[in-house]
């Protein structure tokens, strides 16, 4: 169990006359933290600067372990709390959450890394990045002066050409992703009987977590296995529509192909009643490869 402020005993006090353990346990979403209390209140005026500084301990919601209790997203508190550790951002290769990282950003109150994760900050220095660049290898062009109407109209073609590019390659990256196709259908005694098709359960994802976001966003349902981090791999995720085809064609958009297939399948009557129907179940998995 974690231990009060009152258990820490004054040595370990954060500062003098503050109410506040030098080391906090927080509880995010149920993810868990430990922290010192001077991360918390880097940045004068934010929230968590508010909570534990302006606050009593008393104040403040806890778990039932007697943790600080913070009702946001647990994943994504990691890279708030790195922030406050020196006030830099350093976020991974392929960071699909950005837009859900600025609202806890802003949540928060951390205004510069809100700032800082906004998608015009974010265009801005890229082009930025990109017309230096271009300077470097084509230095007939050049920035900040008066070049013709032609030539700022060159760099600009050359600049967004260079961005496509980059994102082409940024969102080509190699790996595997295997789809799930579980469903079953009863046909009856008689042959002429048309088939009846039972309801789909799921179709799952199995893969790394960048990449299985990457291709399916938000018709991806995370809620058997939540708050994994992008460069770890899943077995549980499935999606939110029972259509094989349109899985087949979000690969193929971002430039999947199939490279191996497998099928099994079981029958059984649905009662001990020979003239009663059979059920057929049929599993299939189909693997996707991007090079």
């Amino acid at each position: 169990m974690a231990m009060t402020d009152t258990e820490w005993g004054s040595s370990n006090r954060a500062e003098s006359g503050s109410p506040f353990s030098e080391i906090i346990e927080l509880n995010v979403g149920g993810q868990v933290y430990v922290t010192r209390h001077i991360t918390l209140v880097a940045v004068p005026d934010s929230l968590l600067w508010t909570m534990f500084s302006k606050k009593a301990p008393k104040d403040l919601a806890r778990d039932g372990k007697g943790r600080y209790f913070l009702d946001r997203d647990g994943f994504l508190f990691r890279y708030i709390l790195d922030y406050l550790r020196d006030l830099n951002l350093v976020l991974p290769d392929y960071f699909p959450e950005k837009s859900r990282l600025q609202r806890e950003a802003e949540f928060f109150q951390l205004r510069d890394l809100s700032k800082r994760l906004s998608p015009s900050m974010s265009k801005e220095n890229s082009i930025n990045e990109e017309i230096c660049q271009s300077d470097t290898e084509e230095g007939a062009l050049q920035c900040g002066t008066g070049s013709s109407s032609v030539g700022m109209e060159t760099l600009r073609m050359m600049t967004a050409m260079s961005s496509a590019r980059s994102q082409s390659m940024e969102s080509r990256k190699s790996g595997y992703i295997t789809i799930g196709y579980r469903g079953s259908y009863t046909i009856g005694r008689d042959i002429q009987t048309d088939a009846k098709f039972r309801r789909v359960a799921r179709i799952t994802v199995c893969g790394k977590i960048s990449l299985a976001k990457e291709v399916f966003g938000d018709t991806l349902n995370e809620s058997r296995d939540p708050d994994r981090p992008p460069e770890r791999y899943t077995s549980r995720y499935y999606l939110k529509f029972n259509f094989l085809e349109q899985a087949f064609d979000k690969l193929t958009e971002v430039g999947f192909h199939m490279v191996a297939c497998s099928s099994t399948g079981t029958c059984a009557y649905t009662s001990n009643d020979p003239n009663e129907d059979k059920i057929w179940t049929s599993y299939n998995e189909y693997v996707f490869c991007r090079d």
